[in-house]
């Protein structure tokens, strides 16, 4: 694994009609079958693993990610584009907040095991 910082960290704008600034503080490379974790406040753990193919990008939505205390939502943008986003439990209205100012549609929440089994459900008819 190589980690480089920056520093100071590099700065952009997002959004749509609210910007946010986000600071870019960290280049990690990993190889193959190499994990890193992400550590909340609030206790929860995200981890990204690099395979040989490419990378698992979250843990199991409806297993460790929820254990953790954390939701996974599916969301899309006015432009149409698809976003994978890790709610922490208790902070929904946060989210509906954030989705409501960048005008984001949730298309479903995958955290439960009903929420995983439906969307497999539909996506095979």
């Amino acid at each position: 694994m190589k980690i480089t910082t920056v520093d100071p960290p590099r700065e952009y704008q997002c959004g749509f009609d609210i910007k946010r600034t986000i600071r870019d503080c960290a280049r990690v490379q990993l190889e193959a079958d190499e994990q890193i974790t992400f550590l909340a406040d609030c206790g929860a753990e995200y981890d990204v693993t690099k395979k040989d193919f490419g990378f698992y990008a979250t843990p199991s939505t409806n297993g460790r990610l929820a254990r953790f205390g954390l939701r996974t939502a599916i969301a899309r943008n006015r432009l149409g584009q698809l976003f994978v986003l890790l709610v922490e439990r208790g902070k929904e209205p946060l989210f509906d907040r954030y989705l409501g100012e960048e005008k984001m549609q949730l298309v479903a929440w995958l955290d439960t095991d009903d929420q995983a089994e439906a969307l497999v459900r539909d996506l095979q008819t």
